[in-house]
């Protein structure tokens, strides 16, 4: 047993999924032999609340020059971070001129709206191509990791911030305490610190196993982060649940507390009804993951021996964990079409399944394509409507394994 990254107390195992390579690391086939590989273990903390991964991969290797991952791909998350801008923006609507940080700012996907605005902003960033692409769309941005020592530069040139937000990255570093710090070095006083991540209650509500990888080092509940900023100062002043990557949470927290919100009261409800402090619980997945992965397997195997063509869709971090998780290979899945350049004419990683444009889905439709992205489930079946008619099956996983088919087709 190790100790707790958020409160130092002894953690216990609560899920095992065996070794695990990184899961963002589509990589060339020269690439094999040294592909690095880790234990995936999910613990939980009896103290704090803090569901979190035993062992965290170093953040360089995850966050480089060669980072996978670009949000402005997604139309879906377009729009989801233009609103995430209009909302922070009606926050300091009364302050004179407001100054913006994202940590964690990819492509500037957010900060673009404050950029068009003339409004005082700065993306930091630690992966370079992403960061040089958020410069390119016109957002100022720093490369480097989100700690003390940024804060205080930040500061020293900028001044306070009255808003520091955060997208599924808080979530993502190891360091914990030094984010925090970070963020207590340089937030205004009666400033609004606002980060979102995947909600613990929705993952284990749906058994989505896939959320967890080597990047999410951190499981955030309601309770966990109320524990974890109540150590540097801040508390919970609202939340607000988001539909986007499979269910995430949208949290604020001030320096000075605030009367507590109905949203507020109906999410500790919530989590107390589904256990969440409560290590029990989650030792309870082992069962419902298991189930998943057979039911899973079980598919893709009859396929096989029916002779019919599987190909995945969308190479996302998640699918990673699927392929390797299940032991789903190139001999079960043709290939992995992805619209993401960087990602194309590699394999996923662990398991080598070849990466393809998404022409090479559309050129020559497959009988069946497991749905990786299936977060964005309703804009991609949208999309995929001529595949559906013309006979095609979206395989999924999540909340259930289930095959997808055109509404009103002869198997429906």
């Amino acid at each position: 047993m190790g100790n707790c990254l958020a409160c130092g107390s002894t953690v216990e195992t609560v899920l095992d999924f065996g070794k695990m390579p990184i899961a963002n690391g589509f990589l060339h086939e020269e690439d094999f032999p040294d592909e690095f590989f880790h234990h995936l273990q999910i613990c939980f903390c009896p103290d704090c609340s803090m569901v979190q991964i035993a062992e965290p991969v170093d953040p360089v290797m995850q966050y480089h020059e060669n980072y996978a991952y670009f949000a402005s791909t997604s139309s879906r998350m377009r729009t989801h971070f233009n609103a995430a801008a209009i909302q922070i923006r009606s926050l300091l609507k009364h302050r004179a001129d407001p100054f913006i940080v994202e940590i964690g700012s990819n492509d500037g996907i957010m900060l673009q709206r404050f950029a068009k605005d003339g409004v005082r902003h700065l993306g930091v960033e630690p992966s370079q191509n992403v960061a040089n692409e958020a410069v390119r769309n016109g957002v100022s941005t720093q490369c480097s990791f989100f700690d003390e020592s940024t804060a205080t530069e930040i500061l020293r040139k900028h001044g306070p911030a009255d808003a520091i937000y955060g997208a599924n990255v808080v979530t993502h570093i190891p360091d914990i305490h030094s984010v925090m710090a970070a963020v207590e070095i340089l937030l205004e006083d009666d400033g609004y610190f606002i980060l979102e991540d995947p909600y613990l209650g929705d993952v284990l509500e749906k058994t989505a196993y896939d959320q967890f990888y080597d990047e999410h080092v951190f499981y955030f509940c309601l309770s966990s982060l109320q524990n974890l900023l109540g150590k540097h100062g801040m508390t919970i002043v609202d939340v607000e649940p988001q539909q986007v990557h499979g269910g995430s949470m949208r949290y604020f927290a001030m320096k000075k507390a605030k009367p507590s919100t109905y949203r507020l009261e109906t999410l500790q409800r919530r989590e107390k009804d589904l256990g969440l402090s409560q290590a029990a619980t989650f030792r309870g997945l082992n069962d419902r993951i298991s189930a998943s992965k057979d039911q899973l397997v079980t598919i893709l195997s009859n396929l096989n021996r029916e002779r019919k063509r599987v190909v995945g869709y969308g190479a996302t971090a998640k699918s990673s964990i699927v392929t390797n998780f299940c032991g789903i290979g190139p001999d079960l899945i043709e290939f992995i079409s992805d619209t993401t350049p960087i990602k194309q004419n590699k394999f996923s990683p662990g398991t080598h399944i070849p990466v393809k444009p998404y022409d090479a889905f559309v050129e020559d439709y497959p009988d069946y394509a497991v749905l990786f992205a299936w977060n964005h489930c309703g804009e991609i079946l949208a999309k995929e409507e001529l595949f559906l008619k013309q006979g095609g099956r979206f395989i999924t996983f999540v909340p259930d394994v289930r095959i997808l088919e055109y509404p009103g087709s002869a198997n429906d």
